[in-house]
């Protein structure tokens, strides 16, 4: 403590010092805020599916609202779409929002490129403006007090005292850096204001992070209601085909039924039918008395030719007749 207290200008060295060693972790907290905001302003104004978006949630709102006061509407907040949600079915089933999400679906299906190209809409919501300024002024007052103690620095004999050398040229580095971030942010601040002019609303009022925040919230359910009405539509083909094939192995049955029915009464009648011509049939050509006839003489030569055969045993030999 005793050396380092005979150290010239020991404050501002250790103040330089440390303002070097967090210089680039300031740095990475500012510039991908200002970049994620600049992007997410130039997706929004080059985004045609989203344009498309608005003007069809304008078209609903207008025929859902014909005859009212708020009838022929020639715009609306974008903070309304997360309301969307909100306006439900009389079943109390189904939202505005998965009917918004169905028409695209079926009938717009190039607005459904709106989140894709929404890509930076959730990293600037998370951007506070507030703590960008705030971040930026504190660099540049850092900056300046490094700048002012180099300058009162007084000039040295010792020839290892490297510091104002070494520090000239951090703060020369330093600088230019933020003057780089500077113009990052206020060209962010540029697109934004433009941003609030094209889509009518006061950047002012409605912050960064407000205005991107209802922004990355509808995307988000915009999403999660494709998914929900995805979902339903596959429930309701597997209701139906699970009806269907129920309905099938019904209508099979039905029919083997009927089938065997059928055969059994056409057995049942073929039978009758078949006993009654046989005995028709041996009524009139006369066989059923031809045969009643043929079985006498028949039995008769049964009769003569056991009576021959005993007749030869008896004698000894067998007489053929």
């Amino acid at each position: 403590m005793l050396q380092m207290s005979s150290v010239k200008m020991l404050r501002p060295r250790l103040n330089g010092i440390l303002f070097k060693l967090m210089f680039e972790e300031h740095v990475n907290n500012i510039k991908p805020g200002i970049m994620a905001v600049t992007l997410a302003c130039e997706e929004l104004k080059k985004s045609e599916s989203f344009s498309r978006l608005l003007e069809l949630v304008l078209l609903i709102g207008n025929y859902m609202n014909s005859g009212s006061r708020n009838a022929q509407s020639l715009g609306f907040n974008v903070s309304f779409l997360c309301k969307i949600r909100d306006t439900k079915s009389s079943d109390q089933k189904t939202t505005l929002l998965h009917f918004l999400a169905e028409i695209c679906e079926e009938n717009y299906r190039d607005i459904l490129k709106f989140p894709d190209e929404l890509e930076h809409v959730e990293s600037a919501s998370k951007v506070s403006a507030q703590c960008l300024k705030s971040s930026l002024d504190t660099m540049e007052h850092q900056i300046q007090r490094l700048e002012s103690d180099i300058e009162k620095f007084p000039k040295t004999e010792d020839a290892h005292d490297k510091f104002v050398e070494k520090i000239s040229s951090f703060s020369k580095n330093a600088r230019d850096h933020y003057e780089k971030l500077s113009n990052m942010h206020n060209n962010m601040i540029k697109l934004y204001e433009n941003l609030g002019e094209y889509f009518s609303f006061d950047p002012k009022a409605t912050g960064i992070e407000e205005f991107f925040g209802d922004l990355s919230s509808f995307r988000t359910l915009f999403l999660e209601a494709l998914k929900e009405n995805n979902k339903k539509k596959e429930m309701e083909e597997k209701i139906k085909r699970a009806k269907l094939a129920k309905e099938k192995v019904e209508r099979e049955k039905l029919e083997r039924q009927q089938k065997k029915k059928q055969l059994m009464d056409m057995n049942k009648e073929g039978d009758e039918m078949g006993v009654m011509d046989n005995l028709l049939e041996a009524l009139q050509s006369g066989a059923a008395f031809r045969d009643r006839r043929k079985r006498t003489p028949r039995c008769q030569d049964n009769r003569r030719v056991t009576l021959e055969r005993s007749r030869s045993r008896h004698n000894g030999t067998i007489t053929a007749v």
